[in-house]
């Protein structure tokens, strides 16, 4: 909240400004393989600490190498703004990485990369360490994905595991995502301020679960004409979410 104070649930909020210099990391293009990162930015529009963050993942969002998604949080809304695209279910996210990591951090802005390790929000460069740290790591962003949204269906193809990981498990989750959402901020830290989030997950839910093998999956949604998908496949549950092991995003985001 303060730029000189970095606190954890339920004391406060991580401050941090964002990184000077220029977003080359974010320039490079997605290789076959997938994506080179996956970022979740948890936020909050009650949280002075943030903008710099939004604004990092709405430049990362434009790179077709990086999948980067908004969970906006509600812990915040006790202190004069109640954030308008928050949910109590991405609050439990963020809580349930912290509980499987062990170290209790759940804080805003907070980055969690690949499922497995988290960052500063406004921290460019820690998090271009983390993307390169954890690609192919623990099975990160090994398995080929791909998308297809036509005709208010979305295919999912999903291709085999290699080693360990084609004799285990992992849960196919679809998060419905709006490209960008601008809220003008009446009370609070940020009052007064329009701000713009990106990618900002509307809704999350398991589909199905993989076994290793190569497969497919076709799923009916409802979404909004300024909303796409982002589907991760990823280890663990909901409740105890793990590595990320493969992840794509539809068209538009």
């Amino acid at each position: 909240m303060k730029p000189s104070l970095r606190h954890f649930i339920p004391t406060g909020v991580f401050a941090a400004a964002l990184a000077a210099g220029t977003l080359a990391l974010y320039a490079e293009p997605q290789a076959d393989t997938g994506p080179k990162g996956v970022v979740e930015l948890f936020t909050s529009q009650g949280c002075s600490s943030c903008p710099p963050a939004d604004r990092l993942v709405s430049a990362m969002a434009r790179n077709p190498g990086l999948i980067a998604v908004s969970f906006p949080v509600d812990y915040w809304d006790y202190i004069g703004w109640k954030d308008t695209l928050a949910s109590p279910h991405f609050t439990a996210r963020q809580k349930a990485y912290a509980s499987v990591r062990g170290d209790g951090h759940v804080y805003t802005p907070q980055i969690v990369v690949d499922g497995r390790s988290d960052v500063v929000g406004s921290d460019e460069d820690g998090v271009k360490e983390a993307i390169d740290a954890n690609k192919g790591s623990g099975g990160a962003l090994t398995v080929p994905m791909r998308l297809k949204d036509a005709a208010g269906t979305l295919h999912i193809e999903l291709g085999a595991g290699t080693g360990d990981l084609a004799r285990t498990s992992a849960g196919v989750f679809i998060l419905r995502v709006a490209h960008t959402r601008t809220v003008t901020i009446e009370r609070g830290e940020n009052k007064g301020r329009s701000i713009t989030y990106t990618n900002v997950v509307r809704a999350m839910r398991k589909i199905g679960e993989w076994h290793g093998e190569a497969a497919s999956f076709d799923v009916t949604e409802l979404k909004a004409e300024d909303e796409g998908y982002v589907v991760f496949l990823q280890q663990g549950t909901l409740e105890q979410p793990g590595t990320i092991l493969a992840a794509a995003k539809s068209t538009g985001l």
